[in-house]
């Protein structure tokens, strides 16, 4: 039996004998779903769609470096790159769902508002939450994987981590709350365009059921500390954690927002077109453009 070369070496940064091929083909899958998304954002002319980008991006990127890790077993550069990029980056794809669903308040409900909130403050709102959980966790990975370090700021960094997970999962819970309330709002108003505002809506709870899988997952791989068996035993990160964040991803393939929401009317007014708006629904703004269209015509 042929010996495992990240084991073999004694200045090796695994604890565990990681797969290369695994690590390649989520590389190509991440990869494939990434350039999807840019070829989207371009075809429907949604900028917003740089977060779901980004999102792809550095999955990626987080394989490409625990590819280059396994390869060269003793560089902690590599290790430490790989698994603070594991750890922070399906934020991103957290961020993209809030941007999406302040996004379908403008454009699927008849008041623009969602709990007495206009969309692009309920947006905002639920990013920011979103940057502040990133910050924690990106800190606190970034002081557990730190090279020759204290076992104490280790576990410091790891708690400080966990922290981060646990206000990303409230705050989601928060969301799921608001999302029902304009679930609930949308179906009482009976719009033609209920059916997309509907599949949209279900798209983002299936994107966040799968952000809480991996979240729990994650909570569970660390409440005993560094010395949890779970993080070697490489095939519950891949099913608990990349392939969820995968299918997120795929999922927003398959139900494109820019699809369902085409068109330059469907994008919300800037803070400066806002100024001008004499009511802020979608509906009035576009009574408003007819109306400056038609005198401009006379």
């Amino acid at each position: 039996m042929a010996q495992c070369k990240a084991l073999s070496d004694p200045d090796t940064a695994w604890d565990f004998c990681p797969s290369i091929a695994a690590s390649y083909l989520f590389t190509v899958l991440f990869g494939l779903s990434t350039l999807a998304h840019l070829a989207q954002a371009i075809v429907y002319r949604k900028s917003y769609c740089w977060v779901i980008i980004m999102s792809g991006v550095m999955q990626t990127v987080t394989y490409v470096f625990r590819s280059l890790s396994i390869l060269h077993v003793t560089s902690s550069s590599y290790y430490s790159v790989w698994f603070i990029l594991m750890l922070v980056a399906p934020l991103w794809t957290n961020a993209f769902v809030y941007m999406v669903m302040g996004r379908m308040v403008w454009n699927f409900s008849d008041d623009a508002r969602v709990l007495h909130v206009r969309p692009w403050r309920f947006g905002l709102f639920f990013v920011l939450l979103d940057v502040f959980a990133f910050i924690v966790q990106l800190g606190g990975a970034a002081m557990a994987a730190g090279e020759d370090i204290a076992y104490k700021t280790q576990m410091l960094g790891l708690h400080i981590y966990m922290g981060g997970v646990g206000a990303q999962q409230l705050f989601v819970l928060f969301f799921v709350v608001c999302a029902i309330f304009f679930h609930l709002k949308i179906r009482r108003q009976q719009r033609p365009d209920l059916k997309k505002a509907v599949l949209l809506l279900y798209v983002l709870y299936a994107s966040l059921a799968l952000i809480t899988m991996r979240i729990i997952f994650r909570l569970c791989e660390y409440s005993q500390g560094f010395k949890s068996s779970i993080p070697r035993h490489e095939a519950y990160q891949y099913c608990l954690d990349s392939l969820p964040m995968l299918f997120a991803l795929v999922l927003f393939n398959f139900v494109h927002p820019g699809h369902l929401m085409p068109g330059k009317d469907s994008d919300m007014p800037s803070r400066k077109e806002r100024k001008n708006m004499t009511s802020y629904t979608k509906a009035a703004t576009l009574d408003d453009e007819v109306s400056l269209n038609g005198r401009d015509s006379v």
